[in-house]
């Protein structure tokens, strides 16, 4: 039987990844933590109420554990001025 059912279907989490990525890729390092920071609150706001559940919500915490071990010791202490 084939499943209609694809993870990763909410527009709010789904943006917040896409704002994560896209500030990953241009070294806004304060940016991503912060939207990494709201991703999470957001994820465990809409399980609690229940909009997210199994497969999504599994989806979609499997793309938190992938940004925090990503992001861990994501700083600009170790970035050297170019100037």
């Amino acid at each position: 039987m084939i499943s209609l059912f694809r993870p990763g279907r909410n527009k709010q989490l789904n943006e917040k990844i896409q704002r994560i990525e896209m500030n990953c890729a241009n070294n806004y390092k304060d940016a991503a933590q912060m939207n990494l920071r709201e991703y999470e609150e957001m994820l465990t706001e809409l399980k609690a109420c229940g909009k997210v559940k199994g497969k999504a919500a599994a989806y979609y915490e499997e793309r938190l554990a992938d940004f925090k071990c990503k992001m861990d010791k994501y700083t600009h202490k170790d970035q050297k001025p170019k100037w």
